[in-house]
């Protein structure tokens, strides 16, 4: 990590310090911002802290099939610091257009070739302001011979896509490569399984992430965030669709018999209905052992006509038909069990069978579920090095965003993991201690969490409050062991002890003793 560290004995920047020329002021340190050095193997490095793009080519070009007003790849691009910097003087690449096609793109120092040793890269993203629905993924340009970064669209050939990616809840950190057909000739993409790990954080806590992709010749695959690993597998196992196809497929021409039977079960062609089964009974009758409660009112009606109603006075029986006062509730079947025709409650009838039906019986002729039958598949292939990707010459960002003030810093191509880790050291690693150093202290950070997870606030009711008013509760309601007060003897026959001779006796015996030691001091 390139940290510039000398003794301090003040927190606030001196004129003319390291602090007030760009530093980070830590308890008893200053730190003050370095760029980055390449050491190493590496195809690809850049810090942006030279200030300018020199390196980058805008794209001239507009996408196909769209409308013409947003084919272009008019989105801007600046190399300026983070808004919320920790660190003055590090700048990086920033997308500053909303919902507009961006593309950039530069060169490799050489091409990238999938042969014995690994693929790392690596590079840093904010997202300054948050991220509604956007990327912020890298593309690794395929070395083609009509590779022209002025023209760079999406449909530009790309060997590998990686990085992270957002539209509402679905949060995504792509690794998908273009993988070969050896019969073909033809490319397919080839997409790394979801990560099981939560990525929600890295999109909305707005930090400097870093994101990592290394790929090995033994196929084997690692993606991690801030160094650690979030998702890995296998190009040959772990990969949708799968690199190599079946080597067997079912026959498109084969077709199921018109008398094959599917029919695991079917009813008993033997079975007849009992004569005593009566499908016509009901499913319910009338409980005969109800009887009509006592009290209950027959000639009261439920409703009965509102006697204070009044008919309005624009009610034309010609055009409304004869007026009736609104029908409210009887008030003599409040307190009565019930008002009008008592009928018997209805129960299940215990006789009932319903329709009946034969029972099932294993099919004698079941065949089983028809499936086709398979075949060699004619465009079989066994590729089992897919790490022997096409070569990729040039590295860039084709995006389109709703969100703007996407922070891009520290690109780091290399075949050797201990360089990038250093390069990621001297970067990340500068910016990860400043935003730490920056940090709110630990009740703020649990107010934004719970901010974040409603359901902390009960967490910490359970945790801190509960504790703190049972403390509050024994110390308060605790009793302490008195002695009896006399007037509390005088409620009873209990005999009182006898202070006062003690106290006499005790006396005596002090006496006694001082008497014993003069008499030794005058002999």
């Amino acid at each position: 990590m390139n940290l510039s560290l000398s003794s301090t004995h003040t927190h606030s920047p001196q004129p003319g310090s390291a602090a007030a020329q760009g530093g980070i002021v830590y308890i008893g340190f200053v730190v003050t911002y370095k760029a980055p050095e390449p050491m190493g193997e590496h195809f690809f490095a850049e810090s942006f802290d030279r200030g300018t793009l020199d390196s980058w080519v805008l794209s001239k070009a507009k996408k196909e099939d769209i409308d013409e007003d947003i084919a272009k790849y008019d989105g801007k691009w600046e190399v300026e610091d983070m808004k919320d910097s920790k660190l003055p003087g590090d700048k990086g690449l920033v997308l500053k257009s909303r919902a507009k096609h961006h593309a950039i793109s530069a060169q490799l120092l050489r091409p990238f070739i999938f042969d014995t040793k690994p693929l790392i890269v690596q590079y840093e993203v904010n997202f300054q302001q948050g991220i509604d629905c956007g990327g912020a993924y890298v593309k690794l340009l395929s070395q083609t011979p009509d590779l022209n970064l002025d023209e760079f669209v999406d449909k530009t050939p790309y060997t590998i896509m990686f990085g992270p990616d957002k539209c509402g809840e679905d949060y995504k950190l792509h690794f998908i490569f273009r993988h070969k057909n050896p019969k073909t000739g033809e490319y397919e993409e080839k997409h790394a399984k979801k990560p099981d790990a939560d990525l929600r954080t890295y999109y909305t806590d707005k930090k400097t992430h870093l994101y990592t992709l290394v790929v090995n010749p033994d196929n084997s695959f690692e993606v991690l965030v801030d160094q650690t690993v979030v998702n890995s597998g296998n190009l040959l196992t772990d990969m949708t669709p799968p690199i190599n196809p079946a080597a067997e497929i079912e026959d498109p021409d084969d077709h199921k018999p018109e008398d094959w039977d599917e029919r695991p079960k079917i009813q008993d062609p033997d079975a007849v209905k009992p004569e005593d089964w009566d499908e016509d009974a009901p499913k319910q009758i009338p409980d005969e052992d109800a009887v009509k409660p006592d009290g209950w009112l027959d000639d009261q009606p439920e409703y009965t006509s509102d006697p204070d109603a009044v008919k309005p006075e624009d009610w034309d029986e010609d055009m409304d038909g004869e007026w009736e006062a609104p029908q409210i509730p009887n008030a003599l079947c409040e307190t009565a069990p019930g008002c009008g025709a008592w009928q018997r409650p209805m129960i299940d009838n215990p006789n009932y069978k319903g329709k009946w039906k034969a029972p099932m019986i294993d099919n004698p002729n079941y065949q089983g579920v028809w499936k086709p039958r398979k075949i060699a598949n004619p465009d079989f292939f066994e590729d089992l090095h897919p790490f022997r990707m096409t070569p990729f010459n040039a590295v860039g960002l084709e995006l389109w965003s709703m969100s703007s003030d996407i922070f891009f810093d520290n690109f780091f191509i290399t075949n050797e993991r201990h360089t990038a880790e250093r390069w990621a050291n001297d970067g990340w690693g500068l910016k990860k201690a400043a935003e730490g150093a920056a940090e709110p202290g630990l009740v703020n950070q649990m107010m934004t969490a719970a901010d974040e997870r409603p359901w902390l606030w009960v967490v910490y009711v359970l945790t801190v409050a509960v504790p703190l008013i049972l403390i509050i509760v024994f110390f308060c309601t605790g009793k302490k062991a008195v002695a009896p007060a006399a007037a509390d003897y005088k409620k009873t026959d209990e005999p009182q002890p006898d202070v006062k001779e003690e106290e006499e006796e005790k006396a005596e015996e002090d006496q006694d003793s001082l008497a014993r030691s003069s008499s030794l001091s005058v002999l």
